[in-house]
């Protein structure tokens, strides 16, 4: 399964018009680094990450946010959603990972030893990057002795020291003078931004207010020294644009990994609309709903959406639950999201980022909590004067409330607008503050509320009711070669910084 998602996105970047230095028919694993051009690794990292990211971690996390959940008609999922996924299932999310950050940390060392800045900023903040959402879904990872070809059992880093080191290493990059980079310039083989060194400045940044917010809960004072640091420095930014993979065609080979690995891989119809979101965006009369859910043109008018509730894929009894609908509705990117970009970080999270931040030291979030609601509904086909009006009406900010009301408002935004690639950065701010809250009753009852998050009603579920999935345990290929591998950790124990 690993293979054929790095082929297809390998085939994907010959088509883009990467540099001509990159030979698909020569795999850059087997290769020197001393042999390999930089220009050549580059694509083969990011395509990697992305890969990962934008294929089935986007989908654990898509059905752990409450976007997704399984049809009743199929089977594939079914462990997710009823959170029993074990050491044995999807040991392809942890490899294609790990591939990518191989050479990513190849090229971080090539271009530390060449003093070329410029590529050793964009491998650090991609290692961070990826590095981040590893450490956030299974705890202690392989940080400092990963993707090292001399060590082949590194040592795990606990989640908090990959923390520490993840800043370290962000500052070490962005400390180094870019004016006297050596060697090649970045360019078409960067798919990010294009070689464009500012932006990638800004994404270290936001990386770094990222990793100082996570620690929110359990770090305060690093946490607060660090958000503060970072908004009272006049040299540093943040991003203002999508840092995304976006050059998806649609066309066979070429397409977004979340819907060629549901699609082509399975099946269009595999995974159905939560009522957890669906609900919501249709009590708040949100207009992102329509371009959220696959409508079928063939189909009679007005549109009818039918959400399915979160788990119901088969009968419950114990929860007054039948076997879910077979007519349920389907994330459009799951049926039509062919050409849809993966974001590793959009422009929306960094500006919630930065609301949150400012509200940690004092200052209103509201400017930026704004744009990034208008920018989502932007990015959704949704005009300005339709967004402006909800950010004066329903989803007006809470200027005169307290911080908790404050930061209610901002990460339930946030859940909505990473819908649907980024649902894991949902799943860690809801494990991180607890928002959006957690139903008292389950979905099928009438007081139930539109996003509020409900224990999965699937008869599968083996722990105890209302005890949420907290990590991804580790793939039994870790375990079986390496003995630094930590003991196993059961799904629903807590991440270091978890509330």
């Amino acid at each position: 399964m690993k293979k054929i998602i790095i082929n297809i996105l390998i085939l994907s970047t010959v088509f883009i018009g990467c540099s001509t230095d990159l030979d698909i028919n020569q795999d850059p694993d087997l290769l020197t680094p001393e042999k390999t051009p930089l220009a050549t690794q580059l694509p083969s990292g990011i395509i990697g990450i992305v890969g990962a990211e934008g294929g089935i971690m986007s989908i654990i996390g898509g059905f752990w946010a409450q976007y997704y959940t399984q049809s009743s008609g199929a089977n594939q999922f079914r462990n997710i959603d009823s959170y029993n996924i074990t050491t044995n299932d999807y040991n392809y999310a942890w490899n294609t990972m790990y591939d990518g950050l191989s050479d990513i940390r190849m090229i971080q060392r090539k271009a530390l030893a060449e003093q070329n800045w410029n590529y050793y900023l964009i491998a650090t903040t991609l290692y961070v990057q990826a590095s981040q959402i590893m450490t956030d879904f299974y705890g202690d990872i392989p940080y400092e002795e990963g993707c090292n070809p001399t060590i082949l059992t590194p040592k795990f880093n606990t989640g908090q020291e990959v923390y520490e080191l993840m800043i370290k290493d962000l500052d070490d990059a962005l400390s180094k003078d870019l004016k006297v980079s050596k060697g090649a310039v970045p360019g078409k083989d960067d798919f990010i931004f294009l070689g464009n060194m500012t932006l990638w400045k800004k994404f270290a940044n936001t990386l770094k207010l990222k990793i100082y917010i996570r620690q929110s809960e359990k770090n305060k004072a690093i946490s607060d020294s660090g958000i503060a640091s970072l908004l009272n420095d006049p040299n540093v930014s943040f991003l203002d644009t999508d840092a995304a993979e976006s050059n998806f065609t649609g066309s066979p080979n070429y397409e977004n990994p979340l819907f060629e690995f549901n699609y082509k891989l399975n099946t269009r119809t595999n995974i159905r609309m939560s009522r957890t979101l669906g609900q919501f965006l249709t009590d708040k009369a949100d207009p992102r709903k329509d371009p959220f859910i696959y409508w079928n043109p063939a189909n009679t008018s007005p549109k009818a959406y039918v959400f399915q509730d979160q788990g119901n894929y088969d009968v419950n009894s114990s929860l007054g639950y039948a076997k879910g609908p077979t007519n349920s509705s389907i994330p459009a990117v799951i049926y039509d999201g062919a050409k849809k970009p993966v974001y590793l970080l959009s422009l929306e999270e960094s500006l919630f980022l930065q609301a949150e931040a400012l509200e940690r030291i004092g200052l209103s979030g509201k400017a930026k909590y704004d744009a990034a609601i208008v920018e989502n509904f932007r990015k959704n086909g949704i005009n300005s004067t339709t967004a402006n009006s909800f950010i004066s009406g329903t989803y007006a900010y809470p200027e005169t409330g307290t911080f908790d009301e404050k930061l209610e408002a901002i990460i339930v935004q946030k859940w909505v607008a990473s819908f649907p690639e980024n649902g894991f950065e949902a799943f860690f701010e809801k494990n991180r503050t607890d928002y959006p809250r957690t139903s008292p009753v389950a979905q099928n009852i009438s007081s139930y509320v539109g996003g509020q998050f409900a224990f999965s009603a699937s008869p599968d579920v083996v722990v105890p009711y209302g005890t949420f999935p907290k990590r991804i345990p580790y793939p039994l290929s870790e375990r079986n070669y390496n003995p630094n591998a930590p003991e196993l950790q059961a799904a629903t124990v807590k991440i270091w910084w978890n509330k």
